[in-house]
């Protein structure tokens, strides 16, 4: 059994020892109503009166921290930091048996200490000794005829030797409501805000933040610790990194750790608190990653661990073994709950929040000038080639839109592809055939789905690619407007109101289902291009879900439309043999080039990501000079 030590003593206060850091707070309910309380703390028996910082529990009860939020990751602090043990301390008013809980890797509980506790203070310590592969810590509480109350709960680890510093860089475009909103959730959290320098608000926006009245309050509450900026519009990795560019110029000889967070998440605090202590023990410097937590379903967490396919052009896949876009309140069959103890390694993290510290930045180079799309990905991959891993630390979250909400088809599509392009030549092998490839069959798919748009996008981002590092120049904000002007020639890339959809009344939409997923895959593909060539099509009109949308079930219609996937309305697309045809020729020639070019292209955007990544190239694209 882990080594236990087990002390106790008469209420003085919720203080944390002298030489003793609070890496993680006892939590009972969610920063808003609309979060599950199940999500921090969950009554197993009788009744519990869930607050945010205290826990009651009544007579006959039992609850348990054995939560997304409530359980203490230990392997990850057991394989990534210096810690070698960590102790839960509390308050306690009244009397119950508090217990300190483990897993292992596979999920199975084990009880680590038992103190039957009466109106005192309670601390519980265990060793980080038996948790490299997998396993947490939690508390469980269970009352007899009385009841107890847990308050200033926390877990506590010693003082680092060496105390590091943490700001907060927020990057912002148009969402002047919703940054307004993530800033005061911060400003109403003064614990968690102590822990950070400064918020560094970088506003890109033509509808400026401070425009808000909820922002006067918030530059009022924070006073000095808030520091905001204007530029132009330099997308996600331009916004983020002049906060990066800011916090590294300010930090000197201090150790110094930029936490990135976006402006329109539903923050919760203490992902501060989390992600900064955590960072203050690694063993060398880490990137440091939050999870995200589905805004529309918020039990749900997207990944707990991801990482990318460079020669396939794709990243958001799930690590082995990690919680994958489920219910994270749930139980498995065997009665396990579905929370992460097998620790999993990540490839990258995202920039929803992410931490970054200053040696790394000064080690390897800055983000390069991708607009958005990719740039975290890219960071995450650099940093591993430089020895600096990713890990994306479970328990620390916060809520973000749903991916899987969000529509394929549409200008991002083109900053995606043509920057997996850039991550997989700088990163990997490039092997050009393949990938050709597969933008060969994504494109096949684009065109027989009558997503001419789409087909465009992926043509022009694939001409970027070959073009070289110059089109990187401006930091992307030609190719923005370019691409938008671009797609607007295709009818189907425009969103309308279902009631609106051109030529298509209620009565020529009936809704047509898709079949399973064809066997005999290349033989559909033939058929189906002669049915869109021909126009020998099984469906003239008809309305397709989301959902159902797949290459081979869209290209039975003449005209269709087809739900966006954020469920606001529809796309019409309509078949044109004429474009199928133009694109197609288009497509293949740009393939061949690729073929034919791409090792030597490859080779051009390694020789120029040194000068790219630099801070004089960023300074330049921020108009700030050489100061």
């Amino acid at each position: 059994m882990t080594d236990v030590q087990t002390e106790t003593r008469r209420p003085s206060g919720p203080a944390t020892p002298p030489g003793r850091s609070v890496v993680q707070r006892g939590l009972f309910t969610g920063p808003t109503a609309d979060i599950p309380d199940e999500m921090y703390v969950e009554v197993l028996a009788g009744h519990a009166e869930r607050r945010r910082r205290h826990v009651k529990v009544g007579a006959f009860g039992r609850v348990s921290t054995n939560t997304y939020f409530g359980r203490f990751p230990a392997s990850y602090w057991q394989r990534w930091t210096t810690a070698t043990s960590v102790r839960f301390e509390g308050r306690i008013s009244g009397s119950g048996r508090v217990m300190l809980r483990a897993s292992d890797t596979n999920g199975v509980p084990r009880t680590v200490a038992v103190h039957d506790a009466q109106t005192e203070n309670v601390r519980l310590e265990a060793r980080l000794d038996r948790f490299l592969d997998g396993g947490g810590l939690w508390v469980e509480i269970v009352t007899d005829d009385a009841e107890l109350l847990l308050h200033d709960a926390r877990w506590t680890v010693e003082a680092p030797a060496t105390q590091r510093h943490t700001s907060i860089v927020i990057c912002t475009h148009n969402r002047a409501d919703d940054c307004a909103a993530t800033l005061a959730a911060l400003a109403d959290d003064r614990e968690a805000v102590r822990l950070v320098d400064e918020i560094v608000v970088v506003d890109q926006g033509t509808d400026p933040v401070e425009t808000r009245p909820a922002f006067d309050e918030v530059r009022e509450a924070l006073g000095g610790q808030l520091r905001y900026l204007r530029q132009p519009n330099l997308g996600g990795s331009g916004g983020f990194t002049r906060g990066l560019h800011e916090v590294v110029t300010a930090a000197g000889d201090t150790p110094t750790d930029a936490l990135f967070m976006d402006d329109d998440v539903r923050c919760e605090p203490e992902v501060v608190v989390r992600l900064a202590s955590f960072a203050q023990y690694t063993s060398h410097p880490t990137i440091v990653g939050a999870q995200m937590l589905n805004l529309l379903h918020p039990t749900q967490v997207l990944a707990g661990a991801e990482y990318a396919v460079l020669e396939d052009l794709t990243n958001g896949h799930v690590a082995d073994g990690a919680v994958g876009e489920s219910d994270v309140t749930a139980y498995f069959p065997d009665g396990t709950k579905n929370v992460q103890d097998r620790r999993v390694d990540a490839g990258y993290t995202g920039w929803w929040s992410c931490l970054i510290p200053v040696e790394v930045t000064r080690t390897m180079g800055y983000p390069l000038p991708l607009f958005f799309q990719w740039d975290d990905v890219e960071y995450s991959y650099r940093g591993r080639a430089f020895g600096f891993p990713t890990v994306t630390l479970p328990g620390a979250g916060l809520w973000h839109a749903d991916f899987p909400w969000k529509d394929w088809d549409d200008w991002h599509r083109y900053f995606n592809l043509r920057n997996a392009m850039i991550t997989s030549a700088l990163h990997s092998g490039f092997p050009v055939r393949h990938v050709a490839a597969t933008l060969g069959e994504l494109l096949a798919r684009y065109l027989l789905s009558m997503n001419y748009g789409l087909a465009a996008t992926l043509i022009r981002a694939v001409e970027d690619f070959l073009a070289g590092p110059d089109v990187l120049a401006d930091g992307g904000v030609s190719a923005t407007a370019r691409i938008r002007e671009e797609r607007s020639n295709y009818p189907e890339t425009v969103m309308h109101p279902v009631s609106d959809a051109p030529d298509l009344g209620a009565a020529q939409m009936p809704v047509v289902r898709a079949g399973g997923k064809p066997t005999r895959m290349k033989a559909v593909w033939a058929k189906r291009i002669m049915q869109q060539v021909t126009g020998r099509v099984p469906f003239h009109e008809g309305l397709v879900g989301a959902g159902e949308a797949h290459w081979w079930h869209v290209a039975l219609f003449d005209r269709v439309a087809v739900t966006d996937a954020g469920q606001a309305g529809v796309r019409v697309r309509e078949r044109n043999p004429e474009l199928l045809r133009r694109l197609g020729r288009d497509g293949a020639k740009v393939l061949v080039r690729l073929v034919r070019e791409g090792d030597e292209v490859a080779q051009r955007w390694r020789v120029a990501a040194p000068a790219l990544t630099g801070a004089d190239n960023w300074r330049r694209l921020f108009g700030t000079g050489r100061d």
